[in-house]
């Protein structure tokens, strides 16, 4: 009874976030708007780089993609807190603490959605770059959808724990910034870390990030039984967990 109670209360979270999400569309709009500026202006700059290492000749949009495609999923994720922000200070959350809603459910909800909300933005990202000859391997394709599922699921959770923390959207802006930035830079995005001094692939390896964007890559050029895979999805779904377990905390100190 007690996990059928969690699934109902999870949907239920869903269906309100959801409907609030399509109310304002404007927030997903934007999350779109950025990434398709990197594909339609900023990747047709990297066609001169083709032939160094990590940019294959004829291939730069098959690195370019993957690595956009967990850009989305790190930005579109780290800045969902604002809601939650907004909904602590309305007393939203405060009434819903004290329903019989399943605590968890109130942040799996709404993490429900955020995923829901990405892989429509990443399908759509990866169909706006097939013209430009992107190839893509259906299974790898699909397998990296769960990567930046996971991917989300991390940020949001991290976004929606440093929100009940600070309750402020100054000092929740500061502080994603700060960790969103560097994340980003040392995560090979935008050019391969084959291209940074050694100094700086030696930094990346400490960036949990790096390692998705490597698989991200490998799940697109179909390598699905890639180490590296391996290694990006554990990791991953270890930072996801860890990140999951101290939102879920964090709400329960506030219901406290």
């Amino acid at each position: 009874m007690g996990k059928m109670k969690t699934l109902r209360d999870t949907g239920l979270m869903f269906r309100r976030s959801m409907q609030h999400t399509l109310r304002n569309p404007i927030w997903v709009f934007l999350n779109l708007f950025q990434p398709l500026l990197y594909l339609f202006l900023f990747m047709p700059l990297l066609k001169s780089l083709g032939g160094v290492p990590g940019l294959p000749a004829g291939k730069t949009v098959q690195v370019f993609i993957p690595g956009l495609l967990v850009m989305l999923a790190l930005f579109g994720s780290a800045f969902v807190g604002f809601g939650l922000v907004d909904e602590i200070r309305t007393g939203v959350i405060e009434r819903f603490l004290v329903t019989p809603a399943h605590r968890s459910a109130i942040l799996l909800g709404r993490l429900l959605k955020d995923v829901v909300v990405l892989l429509v933005q990443c399908i759509l990202i990866t169909v706006c770059a097939l013209p430009f000859g992107l190839g893509v391997n259906l299974g790898g394709f699909l397998l990296s959808l769960l990567l930046y599922a996971l991917i989300a699921i991390a940020m949001a959770s991290m976004s929606y724990a440093f929100a009940l923390i600070f309750k402020s959207e100054d000092t929740l802006a500061s502080t994603l910034n700060t960790i969103a930035l560097p994340v980003s830079l040392l995560s090979g995005i935008m050019l391969p870390l084959a291209l940074a001094p050694l100094w700086l692939r030696d930094l990346a390896k400490i960036n949990p990030f790096s390692y998705a964007v490597t698989a991200s890559r490998a799940l697109f050029a179909g390598n699905i039984h890639n180490g590296d895979v391996i290694k990006g999805f554990i990791i991953v779904v270890l930072l996801a967990l860890v990140t999951f377990w101290w939102a879920i905390r964090s709400l329960k100190k506030m219901a406290a």
